[in-house]
């Protein structure tokens, strides 16, 4: 028996690594134009250095939960951030594009195996089902708050040292949670694990992979575009094939059973939706700050911090909501919130006041908090403790394959809205108009070579036609979330409050085979 302290210890210091993950995965974005400028990567090299961690990261992600789940998840989860802050070094230190490719896939790598390792290890830490509902809340919490605080960290560092230091400073937070978790966290792993089939592995990454591949380049090059057709293809017939033998297999990658039972599938439902939305709301609002409004990386950091810490306080106060409405009501509650939220956001204009944003930002971050919170202990208590790796995996390429979704889908929706609703003022050369056509951030760096009379039309041209796709991109945002919010009043209907812990018998399989029961 894990004593109390030890208990709240594991949790503080599992907090701590998606804290920094979290961190990690958004600073690139703004270390980008000191980047370019000191490295000047080609087109081509620029979107391998920003979308090979997240293709590294979501390809190895199922591999690593149920490698975590084999050899010790403490010692893969101390082992994946001692690789993270080397990895972070040599990212930092990258004298070239293709050595900094490089070392942002071994960056991906690493990350892949501290995402499944924390949450499985909370989830074998807290048995309690009204303690563990809280620590998962913890956890949803914090890793919110990094999403929030990665702009603001990145905005002070860009403000007095070069671009690597974004990296760098993972090191010495690194060092800290591996003396940390050395010296607090206990050992968990499947007793009876059976061996890792070496065929689902390398399934798991293609398919994963060229899935992922296929929707981050479709906003680029378009959906008929050669490559995007071929990756996805290649990417559906390889999951399509991996489906089919993790079914055949006495001990699966993954457990593809899981997803017939409602609060399983209902679950990763609502986190593949809530963070397709999120993230397209992200994607729009860092060019709204910086190009409509003329923010600086740094303000524009902090004026979106209060969302973060609005979904921090609507994960913390998730499990006494789920006591008083029920785990489907607590959910619908949130997406519902993100929804109206997504209404006021659609009705930001150049002079919108901060207080309005204020409140938009706050409703979304109190929704984002309930719904992750909720769906993500909801996921870890549909399966047995032993196979929390595994079922940590599942969440996670979920999200992967939802953020991609939403950056390629509803970024595109807000491309083509864009350059639908531009019209260029008279003077506007022909050579330049494709420039000005494909992006905001085109248009303004075009606009700036520009007579003086005339930069000025382009620019308040471009800035709301952006504004008008903003606004289409987010209406269409709202409306995904309202529908997920009914839809999930049924999937995740007649869930237990408490969810009662599911044990595994000598067989390996659920005993009254508990996930059918709680879904």
């Amino acid at each position: 028996m894990i004593s109390s302290s030890r208990r709240w210890g594991t949790l503080a210091v599992a907090c701590l690594a998606v804290l920094l993950l979290s961190i990690d995965l958004t600073v690139l974005h703004l270390a980008a134009p000191k980047l370019t400028r000191d490295m000047r990567p080609s087109a081509t090299q620029f979107l391998w250095i920003v979308d090979v961690y997240g293709f590294a990261l979501a390809g190895l992600l199922v591999t690593m939960g149920n490698l975590g789940d084999r050899i010790g998840r403490r010692r893969l989860l101390l082992a994946g951030l001692v690789a993270f802050a080397c990895a972070s070094a040599l990212t930092a230190y990258a004298p070239t594009p293709e050595l900094l490719i490089a070392a942002r896939a071994l960056l991906g790598v690493a990350g892949a195996t501290v995402m499944p390792s924390t949450l499985s290890i909370i989830r074998n830490v807290f048995t309690s089902p009204r303690e563990r509902a809280t620590a998962v809340g913890v956890w949803s919490s914090v890793s919110a708050l990094g999403f929030a605080l990665g702009p603001v960290i990145g905005g002070l560092l860009l403000d007095h040292f070069w671009w690597g230091s974004v990296f760098l400073v993972n090191v010495p937070v690194a060092a800290l949670i591996v003396v940390a978790g050395s010296l607090v966290l206990p050992e968990s792993r499947n007793p009876n694990p059976g061996r890792i089939d070496p065929v689902s592995v390398p399934l798991s990454i293609v398919g994963v992979v060229a899935v992922i591949y296929a929707v981050k380049n479709a906003a680029h090059d378009g959906v008929t575009a050669p490559g995007v057709l071929v990756a996805a293809v290649v990417g559906v017939v390889v999951l399509a094939l991996f489906v089919r033998r993790q079914r055949r297999l006495a001990e699966p990658l993954i457990d593809v059973r899981l997803f017939h039972h409602r609060a399983f599938s209902g679950a990763v439902g609502a986190n593949v939706v809530c963070i397709f939305s999120m993230l397209a709301a992200s994607l729009a609002f860092a060019q709204y700050f910086q190009l409509v409004l003329g923010w600086s990386p740094l303000v524009s950091g902090l004026a979106s911090l209060p969302g973060g810490l609005g979904a921090a306080v609507g994960g913390a106060l998730a499990t006494p909501l789920v006591g008083l409405l029920g785990r489907a009501r607590v959910v619908a509650l949130g997406l519902a919130l993100g929804a109206t939220a997504f209404v006021l956001y659609s009705r930001f204009g150049t002079d919108t006041g901060y207080p309005y944003m204020l409140l938009a930002m706050v409703l979304a971050g109190f929704g984002n908090g309930f719904a992750f919170a909720v769906t993500g202990d909801t996921i870890l208590a549909s399966v047995p403790r032993e196979r929390a790796g595994a079922a940590s995996a599942i969440a996670e390429t979920g999200q992967e394959m939802g953020g991609a979704l939403g950056i390629a889908v509803l970024g595109s929706v807000l491309n083509g809205a864009y350059r639908d609703g531009l019209r260029l003022p008279a003077g506007v050369p022909d050579r330049v108009a494709g420039q000005i056509g494909e992006s905001l951030g085109g248009a303004l760096q075009v606009a700036a070579g520009l007579p003086a009379q005339v930069a000025e039309a382009v620019g308040r041209a471009a800035r709301l036609a952006f504004l008008d796709g903003m606004r289409t991109t987010l209406v269409t945002g709202a409306a995904l979330l309202a529908v997920l919010a009914v839809a999930v009043l049924f999937t995740l209907r007649g869930v237990p409050k408490e969810i009662p812990e599911v044990v595994l018998d000598d067989t390996g399989r659920a005993q009254d085979d508990e996930p059918a029961r709680i879904g």
